[in-house]
């Protein structure tokens, strides 16, 4: 997260040794890249101690992009996280909160139609390219795809264990005649 400080005095970013600190001052407009947890816990909309400056994947002009065509963008070379850290960016107040609200979610709703069906349609198949471009949470969807593909042919083909009821059938089953017998 890029940030512009104000006032910030002294910030100690290592400790190392007995009693060897290590300091940077920071004027006040200065920018500088810090963990997102670490912008949170300095972002206070009362103090204004730093400013939130929006990655680029989720400026304007990415946004345009995104709504023109999300399947051919890379998420995971703009950022392995775009749901993730986006959803997370929306803690900080930003007037266009919304708009980043509202491609976030066409985004994934574009994608994953494609990503579903390409896990159901890859079955041994090289999948290694169209993976390369997915943000980690399209990779998990797209690997709960792929296993489900998988688990349904080796059912196909009579590999498959033995089927079996869950347990909150089976407790409503005991649960069902608890009541009956009493």
């Amino acid at each position: 997260v890029l940030v512009h400080s104000l006032p910030l005095g002294l910030l100690y970013s290592y400790f190392h040794g007995k009693d060897n600190f290590c300091s940077f001052s920071f004027m006040q407009g200065s920018k500088l890249e810090i963990p997102l947890w670490l912008a949170k816990g300095l972002h206070d909309s009362k103090r204004r101690i730093i400013s939130v400056e929006l990655p680029k994947i989720y400026r304007e002009a990415w946004r345009t992009v995104f709504s023109a065509d999300a399947n051919v963008v890379d998420l995971h070379k703009m950022g392995p996280y775009y749901y993730g850290f986006g959803s997370q960016l929306l803690n900080f107040d930003n007037p266009e909160n919304p708009e980043i609200a509202q491609t976030i979610l066409q985004t994934f709703i574009s994608r994953f139609r494609r990503i579903m069906d390409s896990s159901q349609n890859a079955y041994n198949e090289d999948t290694s390219a169209l993976v390369a471009r997915l943000d980690e949470l399209e990779r998990a969807l797209f690997r709960a795809g792929q296993k489900g593909l998988n688990d349904f042919q080796c059912w196909e083909k009579g590999q498959a264990s033995q089927i079996t009821a869950s347990s909150l059938v089976q407790n409503y089953g005991k649960r069902k005649f608890t009541d009956v017998d009493g």
